[in-house]
């Protein structure tokens, strides 16, 4: 079993930044890929940024310039750097890892920008 646990988020001003982490622990084997989803009320839950295992990063557009992801690899850590915060930014943000077979989903974090 895999366990992934969020942390970093709160309640920021717009313009602001946060770093979101996201550590993984448990029976995790070969990482294929790690990333973050967010959701913010009554919208769909939307792909945010992915890190693959060789380091490859791609990213929303409606993020791009603003977010950095990166990984630890040692750590089995994920990070999400936001900078330039927006009120639309404000959401549930999900980390996930995929093995091989299988995607695990940490349990959220709250980002919350305040105009």
């Amino acid at each position: 079993q895999v366990q992934l646990v969020e942390s970093g988020g709160g309640l920021v001003q717009a313009g602001g930044s946060l770093r979101l982490s996201c550590a993984a622990s448990g029976s995790i084997g070969s990482i294929t890929a790690m990333g973050w989803y967010r959701q913010a009320p009554g919208n769909e839950r939307e792909a945010v940024a992915t890190i693959t295992s060789g380091g490859g990063t791609n990213y929303a557009d409606s993020v791009k310039g603003r977010f950095s992801i990166s990984r630890d690899n040692a750590k089995n850590t994920v990070y999400l750097q936001i900078n330039s915060l927006k009120p639309e930014d404000t959401a549930s943000y999900y980390c996930y890892l995929d093995l091989r077979y299988h995607r695990y989903w940490g349990q959220g974090t709250q980002v919350t920008v305040s105009s």
